[in-house]
């Protein structure tokens, strides 16, 4: 909870604890806290969660005022249920935070912004228009942070996406409307830090109906470690997208067939991910051609000989396909990589890149996974893997940034029951000691043992 948020309960309660007779300051308390409300809804904003506590306030105070002249008998069996009422009441925001990104911990602070791209050289296939293939990305990059930068929102247009989310993972649309409060350790359209050492570029794919900032943590990390970390907006597969100039692009449910069985579903799923794949190959010419461009904040400090890529779910496939067919990838992680859209050249063939492949707990036990096969006719193929892990007490979304959002996720079915933080602090470690080893050329001994550093990480074979 933020400060005001805190302070509201504190009072009222001190109010109803408060044995008669009451001195006038502490009759106040109530009509206080009411003006202390109106200050958090300027300063800190409104949210929901916070609504039971809003109505006991007006209550209280309305109430403590019309007897400001006047004692009335106490009912200490009033006031008890009247603060358990504050109690439940307080729970609500404290079990719904705000979600809070944690400060990364490399050397440089972190910039980002955000990406309009227009590839002309490519058709939409999924917008039913006859236009050229249009995404978003957002960059976060090591940055010289000055005092008068603003903290970036978690998400850019939250009042858009928040409801799409909520109802994507079957919540009621308002249920995620508190995301348009949450910022994140890094500044928005900050400078890039000035380094000798140029800095390696790290793709994000998300996703079938995520979004490019659904794992900013991780992406802050690897910024802050001198990695510039381009999140995808795969447009028509993410949940929405927003442009610029306000046009929303919803997801286009049928990119992928709704039925598992249907036997047509790899043909269409393998068109999603060359759209994807074809997203990354188009970001990484504009890098290529920005690095020469001295009008661009990223001139002559991008190392393009050193691309990596990480992705979630249909995103994990779609690092896959894009590593597998762009030899300017040099290395790749898959979150719980779905390999159904992968085309069959690459299954056979592999990848030639390094690379290493992190399952949750909820897929690597769904033994009827046609993915999961997909993956083990893959996997021999590869030619320098790192191996393959999967995370005991984790489910698929554990891989993102919701084990942050809320203490009851697991309640809520939206990730397993292995502490938020742990998860955290176990996909950091792998992710981090995968890039700083293979871009970075820098040993990580996560993987100079037996993937024995965390008790909740197993190897997994077939």
């Amino acid at each position: 909870m933020r400060p005001l948020e805190i302070l509201i309960p504190i009072l009222l309660a001190a109010y109803l604890i408060w044995k008669h007779p009451r001195p006038m300051w502490v009759r106040l308390l109530p009509a206080f806290t009411l003006l202390i409300s109106l200050a958090h809804f300027a300063i800190e904003g409104y949210r929901w969660q916070m609504v039971p506590l809003y109505t006991l306030t007006a209550l209280l105070g309305i109430s403590s005022l019309i007897k400001i002249n006047g004692q009335t008998d106490w009912k200490p069996s009033a006031s008890i249920l009247t603060l358990v009422l504050v109690a439940v009441s307080t729970a609500i925001p404290v079990l719904l935070p705000l979600p809070r990104i944690p400060t990364p911990s490399g050397e440089f602070g972190v910039g980002t912004f955000s990406y309009e791209m227009i590839d002309k050289s490519r058709q939409e296939i999924y917008s039913g228009k006859d236009e050229a293939r249009r995404y978003m990305i957002q960059i976060w990059y090591p940055a010289d942070v000055k005092p008068t930068d603003k903290r970036a929102p978690w998400m850019e247009n939250a009042e858009i996406f928040a409801p799409a989310i909520a109802t994507y993972i079957d919540l009621p649309s308002f249920f995620l409307d508190h995301l348009t409060l949450t910022d994140i350790p890094a500044y928005a359209n900050a400078d890039v830090a000035v380094s000798e050492k140029l800095f390696p570029i790290i793709f994000f794919s998300h996703g079938w109906n995520g979004f490019n900032s659904q794992n900013a943590g991780q992406a802050l990390e690897l910024a802050s470690r001198g990695y510039v970390v381009v999140g995808m907006q795969h447009t028509y597969g993410a949940v929405t997208t927003v442009f610029p100039d306000g046009t929303i692009a919803p997801n286009n449910p049928k990119a992928l067939p709704a039925d598992r069985l249907d036997p047509n579903y790899e043909d269409i799923a393998r068109i999603l991910v060359d759209q994807w794949a074809g997203d990354m190959k188009d970001t990484l010419d504009f890098l290529t051609e920005a690095n020469s461009d001295a009008t661009s904040p990223f001139a002559g400090k991008l190392d393009l000989e050193r691309v990596g890529a990480y992705g979630h779910s249909t995103g994990g496939g779609g690092v896959i396909q894009f590593c597998g067919t762009d030899p300017r990838c040099k290395a790749v992680l898959g979150m719980d990589p779905f390999m159904r859209p992968v085309s069959a050249e690459v299954i056979a063939n592999g990848v030639s890149q390094p690379s290493f492949y992190m399952f949750s707990q909820g897929w690597r036990d769904d033994t009827e996974s046609i993915s999961n096969r997909f993956f083990w006719e893959f996997y021999p193929n590869v030619k320098d893997s790192f191996g393959v892990v999967s995370i005991d007490g984790t489910k698929h979304f554990d891989f993102s940034d919701l084990p942050l959002f809320s203490p009851i996720a697991p309640q809520l079915g939206l990730k397993g029951p292995l502490n938020g933080a742990r998860v955290t602090e176990i996909v950091n470690a792998y992710l981090i000691g995968f890039f700083e080893q293979t871009l970075n050329g820098k040993p990580s001994p996560i993987f100079a043992g037996s993937f024995d550093d965390y008790s909740e990480v197993q190897v997994w074979k077939p």
